[in-house]
This record gives C-alpha cells, sequence and structure tokens, in this order.
C-alpha cells in the first residue's frame, strides 16, 4: 500500500508541477509582493527602523519577516488550485480511478512545499543582493530550513480546509490575508518593546514573532533560548489541528 500511495502521489505532484512550470507567473507573483516590501522597508524606512532595531543591517533584520510573508501568500495559491481541481470535475476523475484517495491532497501539499521553496530561494537571492550576510554553519543554515518547511507544511494543510470548503474562487485564498498580516504585527519589521501595551502583548504571544526570533539568532549565531521551541510548538500545534480537520473535510467531500 505504501508503494502504491508514493507512486500516486509522485505521480500527480509531477503534474501539479508540470502546471507550474507552464505558467510560472504564480511562483513570480509570490516573490513579488514581500521583494516589493523588502525593497520599501530597507531603502525607505530602514534608516530610521534600523535605530529601533539596533541592528548594524537592517536586511539581516528583516528577511526572516519577509520569508514568513511570503510563504503566507504562496499558500494561497494552494488552495485556489485545489479549489479549482473539486470545480472542475478533475476530483471526480481521480477517485473513479485506482490511486490512493489521500495521494490526491498530499500531491498539493508537496507542491506547495516545492513552489515555497523556490520563492524562498529567489527571496534569499535579493536578499543577499541588498546586502544580506551571515556567518551561520551549515546547521544554522539547516535548522532555518526545517523551520520553514514546517512553517509552511502547517500553513499549507490550513490552505487545504481552505480549499476544500470554500464556495467561490476568492473565498479559497482570502484566508490567507491575516497570515499576511501577522508579520508586520511581531518582531519582524521592529522590536516588539517598542509597540504599545496590547500591540505588545499580541505581538509576543503570536506564532510569528518566535519564529522570525528563532530565524534572526540562528543567522546571527546568537543563542536560540526557549524561542526555537515556541516556535516549533506552534507550528507542530497549527499543523496537526490542521491536518486533523483537513481530513474530515476531505473524508466528507468524497464519501
Amino acid at each position: 500500500m505504501s508503494t502504491h500511495f508514493a507512486a500516486d502521489t509522485a505521480t500527480l505532484t509531477g503534474r501539479s508541477m508540470r502546471h507550474i512550470f507552464r505558467s510560472p507567473d504564480t511562483i513570480i507573483t509570490t516573490a513579488v509582493t514581500p521583494i516589493a516590501l523588502m525593497l520599501l522597508f530597507v531603502y525607505v524606512f530602514g534608516g530610521a527602523l534600523q535605530q529601533s532595531t539596533g541592528a548594524e543591517n537592517y536586511v539581516n533584520y528583516l528577511l526572516p519577516g519577509i520569508l514568513l510573508i511570503a510563504i503566507a501568500s504562496g499558500i494561497a495559491y494552494t488552495a485556489f488550485r485545489l479549489f479549482t481541481d473539486m470545480q472542475s470535475g478533475i476530483f471526480e476523475r481521480f477517485h473513479s480511478m485506482p490511486i490512493a484517495r489521500s495521494s490526491v491532497l498530499w500531491a498539493h501539499v508537496l507542491t506547495s512545499l516545492t513552489a515555497n521553496a523556490i520563492t524562498l530561494a529567489i527571496i534569499f537571492a535579493v536578499g543577499f543582493l541588498m546586502g544580506f550576510r551571515t556567518g551561520a554553519s551549515v546547521w544554522a543554515w539547516l535548522g532555518v530550513i526545517g523551520i520553514l518547511m514546517l512553517f509552511t507544511l502547517a500553513l499549507t494543510w490550513l490552505a487545504i480546509i481552505a480549499g476544500l470548503n470554500a464556495k467561490t474562487v476568492d473565498g479559497a485564498s482570502a484566508f490567507s490575508y491575516p497570515l499576511i498580516f501577522l508579520p508586520f504585527i511581531s518582531s519582524a519589521f521592529v522590536p516588539t518593546d517598542t509597540m504599545p501595551g496590547p500591540v505588545q502583548w499580541f505581538a509576543e504571544h503570536q506564532p510569528v514573532t518566535s519564529i522570525v526570533n528563532t530565524i534572526q539568532a540562528l543567522f546571527a549565531e546568537q543563542p536560540v533560548g526557549d524561542d526555537i521551541w515556541i516556535a516549533l510548538a506552534w507550528c507542530v500545534g497549527i499543523l496537526v489541528v490542521a491536518y486533523v480537520f483537513a481530513i474530515i473535510s476531505y473524508r466528507k467531500k468524497v464519501s
């Protein structure tokens, strides 16, 4: 069964990736907005914001938050692609074939991970051109990549829920708007202690801040402290809850 599932998932993932490579505007669009924000905050607001952060290089401080914005933007297309497949009747066609049913969802998940990884690589490249520098070790880089992929996986399963339950194409991707906004109320752009009381409390108790702090510390070769455990707890918690609800929604759709 496992071999059957793996082969079916690989085939369906290849199908989804071919659609992306034939029309790469999805990845380009996902990367453009975060890059534009990075240019804006570094070259327009960077002088003032750098003083409040105390960072020698504001690009280094800003980049983790920009990466999370890109992920939140990218998973909206996962919901869109899933919703489109359902509306076109391709789901019914797949279910009439002798394939593992769960492979249909996992193909969208793996496509999301791959597409977002490409987007993040583009943003990293632009960040280096803008002056991003780090002496992080290989293990620190692996830690950063692991956290980013875990965050992508968790949000992707949220996107699966939206894609399965949306009534319109706009509704399928609209759920991502609050997720895109979260980094702006976190430590991604300025330290949380510069914010007024209620905003500071929210910023310090939402998932993006711990993830940003962890990535910043890894790149700066500083101790990550408790932030890494809080970040992992948030990511795993979101992933587990989203996965359970996604599977329940999927079974209702195919039953």
